[in-house]
């Protein structure tokens, strides 16, 4: 396969997780993103592992020197994706998947945007949305996972609509009204985007 650089964004409870491990699953040959946090780590998270755990000044550095492909803060932590171990990963080969928020998105894509024509991440860029079939049924899908209470899910559902505002900046849009569907129409498009079909 072509090395590839994934990013994938959805709303909560659309199931992009499920649909992320599959592809890993079926693909060897791509892996997940490691992302750069200033929080602590939590439980029995690692180093270069979970996250890379820098100080806040690491981070802003790294900012500084355009060493991150997006960054965000949230919770009052700063979050981001460095830019050379996603390198790294395309000279062995590797393709990359980043699942993050349709505004991390927005700012890969602006990265990429300044790179020359000739670099492997640009040729190598395929962003997808992954949407719900409908409001109702993610309303209900959130509801059925019973982990959140009503202002919590009401709350979801207005960062859905949001996020499904913006689902026309991706190049490529699935609807994940059923599981095995969904995933072989993202799975033809990796598999195209990768050289494979």
């Amino acid at each position: 396969m072509k090395p590839l650089l994934i990013v994938m964004s959805a709303p909560s409870g659309t199931g992009k997780t499920t649909l992320c491990d599959l592809l890993l699953q079926e693909f060897p040959e791509i892996t997940y993103s490691i992302s750069c946090t200033t929080r602590a780590p939590r439980g029995m998270e690692e180093d270069g592992i979970d996250y890379f755990f820098l100080s806040k000044e690491a981070f802003q550095q790294r900012v500084a020197e355009g060493q991150l492909l997006e960054h965000a803060i949230v919770h009052g932590n700063y979050y981001g994706t460095p830019a050379e171990p996603v390198r790294e990963a395309f000279k062995e080969g590797q393709s990359v998947l980043m699942d993050i928020d349709v505004v991390g998105a927005d700012l890969v894509r602006r990265y990429i945007a300044g790179l020359p024509p000739g670099d492997p991440l640009r040729a190598g860029f395929t962003d997808i949305f992954i949407e719900p079939p409908s409001m109702e049924t993610l309303q209900q899908r959130l509801e059925g996972r019973g982990e959140d209470d009503a202002a919590t899910i009401q709350l979801r559902m207005k960062n859905a609509q949001a996020e499904l505002d913006r689902a026309d900046e991706f190049t490529y849009r699935v609807v994940n009204d059923e599981l095995d569907l969904a995933y072989r129409r993202l799975r033809d498009i990796i598999m195209v985007k990768g050289g494979l079909l």
